[in-house]
């Protein structure tokens, strides 16, 4: 009977780039299984051999060695546990040519540790100084390879899915789910999207971003990340604080400021050093990659519009309520440009509330542009009144805005325009191209060559982003008849209103500015899709013309 010496670890590794593993819900993947069998046959063929454990990294990469396995086995040959490593091929330890090298020319032995790979025949007890020196360091340097090639392959393909616009993300953002048909396409998740409105619908009705964080733990809503848990996905964030997440004002202002809410997909922010380092880099903005219309919108991109106005500015509540003024983040001073600040004077059992210029508030210079809050309100809704009254025959107009939406023969002209660019720019970028055999043919001189490449050259570059603006024009066309509709079939109730409400006051108006003498000018969003005329200063309203 043989003495058993080796006390052997076998160790089991599998990367996802192996492409063995099906998805299928199993405990371990196929190549997992065959690798325990190749090398428990082993080890029942070597009766010096006794299995003392098994380490497996399903999943796991090899370009580095922060694995759990791998590290529960270096602890049991520390201790003296373990003295045979067994792997089915070298690869299998790890893919990172150094450290791979120094793990079984200098650690190993150092701990008295044999190490066998079956399927590469290598045994550390029985190789030669060719196989140690020669064979192994090349072997190891191609398994390097193998992940360096397999990582840019990843990122690459990646690459390509994101400017398709294809969702690669391992969750889905807030407010959405993965498609059951397509796990690259984003659907509406129903219970999600309602709070992303709602939380859209507070801050336009004044509510500070940690008021609406503070009104949803009230409400017992779960934060992103609870919700995620709660479904059943192994979900984890840095910026988790507590035991149980809540919702924070960090977490709404990431709600109302991503753009996924209105159908944009935008993915790239972020990328890895290199396939041997896991420090990740934040990008640019300008280096995202930005994909329109990949996904079904939860928020209008007009409602986005006012919340980003909105949070440019400062919309703090006021000391007796959860939502700020109804002028709030639209008042600004006509000479500073600084917003307006609401004061309210008290005398006896009486009140007034005013608005004044925060510069002069700080005693920096300007003046007082006084106002009274009822005044201002009245001359406001008095001013949209007007608006519309002189720039719309409501009916006819909605009808006219309704046909720009699906005007073919608009778009028609527009994609004549666009293919008539694009004949005269592949024509000049055969002009071009012909140059060469013209040179090579002794049509024309060197001279003569450079001359009339920089010509086709600059006149290509000049008709290749002509095209680019007319296509940004066709969207633009489809854009701005989407909103018109929109905001004229809120104009057409407003018109039947006797009081006037947050809610429309920020689907019509931009900013108010106040000049000295109580004058007004109240900026309309889109104006420029109704009129085309610059505002004058006689545009704005003084307020003894309206009081009446």
């Amino acid at each position: 009977m043989i003495e058993s010496i080796y006390r052997a670890a076998v160790y089991l590794r599998l990367s996802r780039d192996d492409k063995d593993i099906d998805g299928s819900m199993k405990s371990e993947s196929d190549s997992i299984s065959s690798q325990r069998e190749l090398i428990h046959s082993y080890i029942k063929e070597h009766g010096e051999m006794e299995l003392y454990a098994t380490y497996v990294d399903d999943g796991r990469s090899g370009a580095d060695f922060d694995r759990p396995g791998f590290k529960q086995m270096m602890n049991d040959i520390e201790a003296g546990n373990v003295n045979c490593v067994i792997v089915k091929d070298l690869s299998r330890l790890g893919r990172d040519y150094i450290e791979a090298g120094r793990l079984i020319q200098k650690i190993f032995p150092a701990f008295h540790v044999r190490f066998i790979a079956v399927t590469d025949r290598f045994d550390s007890q029985t190789a030669d100084n060719n196989m140690r020196n020669l064979i192994l360091p090349v072997k190891n340097f191609i398994n390097d390879s193998y992940c360096r090639d397999i990582s840019r392959k990843v990122k690459s393909h990646q690459e390509t899915k994101r400017k398709q616009g294809q969702f690669i993300g391992a969750f889905a953002a807030y407010g959405y789910r993965k498609s059951s048909g397509n796990r690259n396409k984003l659907c509406p998740d129903d219970y999600s999207a309602d709070i992303v409105r709602k939380i859209f619908a507070w801050k336009q009705e004044g509510m500070s971003t940690q008021a609406i964080a503070q009104t949803l733990n009230e409400l017992g809503v779960l934060s992103p990340m609870e919700y995620k848990k709660s479904h059943g996905e192994k979900f984890s964030t840095g910026f988790r604080t507590n035991v149980k997440a809540k919702w924070s004002a960090v977490a709404v202002k990431r709600i109302l400021t991503n753009e996924i809410y209105t159908g944009v997909m935008e993915q790239g922010k972020s990328e890895k050093i290199n396939y041997k380092v896991k420090k990740i880099l934040s990008k640019p903005k300008e280096e995202w990659i930005r994909v329109e219309g990949t996904h079904e919108p939860i928020i209008s991109l007009e409602d986005f519009e006012i919340v980003q106005n909105l949070l440019r500015v400062d919309t703090r509540a006021k000391t007796d309520s959860a939502c700020s003024h109804l002028f709030s983040g639209l008042l600004f001073c006509g000479d500073c440009k600084e917003p307006m600040i609401r004061r309210i004077n008290r005398y006896k059992d009486t009140s007034k509330v005013y608005f004044i210029c925060a510069t002069k508030n700080k005693g920096q210079g300007c003046s007082r542009h006084s106002i009274l809050e009822d005044d201002l309100t009245r001359i406001v809704f008095r001013i949209i009144q007007v608006y519309t009254s002189i720039f719309f025959d409501v009916c006819a107009q909605l009808e006219y805005i309704r046909s720009i939406e699906v005007n073919f023969e608009e778009i028609t002209r527009f994609d004549k325009e666009m293919e008539n660019l694009h004949r005269e720019r592949d024509k000049y970028l055969k002009l071009r191209d012909g140059l060469y055999e013209d040179r090579r043919a002794g049509l024309i001189t060197e001279e003569d060559f450079k001359n009339f490449y920089a010509i086709y050259e600059r006149q290509y570059e000049e008709t290749k982003k002509a095209a680019e603006k007319q296509k940004k024009m066709i969207k633009q066309l489809f854009r701005s008849g989407i909103a018109s509709a929109a905001r004229l079939e809120k104009f057409k109730e407003t018109m039947k209103l006797t009081v006037l409400e947050r809610n429309e006051l920020l689907c019509f108006v931009n900013r108010i500015v106040v000049y000295e003498g109580e004058r007004i000018y109240v900026e309309f969003r889109g104006r420029e899709e109704f009129h085309s005329r610059p505002v004058r200063d006689e545009d704005c309203v003084k307020n003894k013309n309206l009081k009446k």
